[in-house]
């Protein structure tokens, strides 16, 4: 490619990047004014008249309970990604090394999921989660170990067929049992995939309101998308400050997780999707 290609590509990737990031910016400043300013001038900077200083934040947290929302979110968000990291990776390992009928039927069934529109199943799988008393924050890590596993047994098996079997033959000589060969051996060679099914799942679960909204009790558990749809009165009025408040709230962790783990996304992607 030419120079002046590059420059033009360059800049047409920077226009890009300022459009998609604009609407974050947006949602930052409207999160330090007042509720009028919000309404009327959304896209405004904040002045000496319609600055709120840390009043929706603290809105937010008081009158909506945005604290406990987030112990359930980070609840249900790290013990269903690890439930889909050990889950799914052994699932993985399994079905790509012993080859017969079930488990290639076991692989077919995961990735047809993946296909299935989630429209289909949701009113059964709420009737379903009732009646298994799956409605807490404790059921749903098994509701979203279904959904997730997909993907995430896709990928591990991408990644599997790119690690030589000598290693693992290797390893059964030397004594190792299947799970120890798994754990001492396979675990550590698929940590690229493991961290980005990792982060692909966190946020996916992070940010998910239809499944919590469908499956948990929400008189008892609410998670930040749940809290941050009812931040509303009555007669429809909404509180846009609480609101821009609660999704920079909401965004802020998984945005840091996802800067400090980007490194192996690509990396993860390509062997778990490509190889093999």
């Amino acid at each position: 490619m030419s120079k002046k290609g590059k420059w033009y590509g360059t800049t047409f990737i920077t226009f890009l990047c300022i459009v998609w990031i604009f609407p974050v910016i947006c949602v930052l400043w409207n999160s330090f004014k007042v509720k009028t300013s919000i309404n009327l001038k959304p896209f405004e900077l904040p002045n000496h008249q319609t600055f709120a200083g840390w009043e929706n934040y603290l809105r937010a947290i008081n009158d909506f309970g945005l604290l406990k929302s987030v112990g359930w979110t980070v609840f249900i968000t790290v013990f269903s990604v690890i439930a889909i990291l050990i889950f799914c990776s052994m699932t993985g390992w399994f079905i790509t090394r012993v080859h017969t009928w079930w488990t290639k039927l076991i692989y077919t069934l995961c990735i047809f999921s993946m296909v299935v529109p989630f429209q289909m199943v949701m009113y059964t799988l709420s009737k379903v989660a009732n009646m298994l008393h799956l409605t807490n924050p404790w059921g749903i890590i098994i509701v979203y170990l279904g959904f997730g596993a997909g993907l995430s047994v896709f990928m591990f098996c991408g990644f599997v067929r790119s690690i030589p079997i000598e290693i693992e033959e290797a390893a059964m000589i030397d004594g190792c049992s299947p799970l120890q060969t798994f754990f001492k051996v396979v675990v550590p060679i698929m940590k690229p995939t493991y961290i980005t099914v990792g982060i692909l799942e966190t946020m996916w679960i992070w940010n998910d309101f239809l499944l919590p909204y469908l499956v948990l009790d929400i008189k008892k558990y609410k998670t930040i998308s749940i809290v941050i749809q009812y931040m509303k009165g009555s007669y429809g009025s909404v509180d846009m400050g609480a609101i821009m408040a609660s999704l920079i709230l909401a965004v802020i962790p998984v945005i840091v997780f996802y800067l400090s783990c980007q490194k192996y996304i690509i990396k993860g992607v390509a062997d778990g999707a490509v190889k093999g």
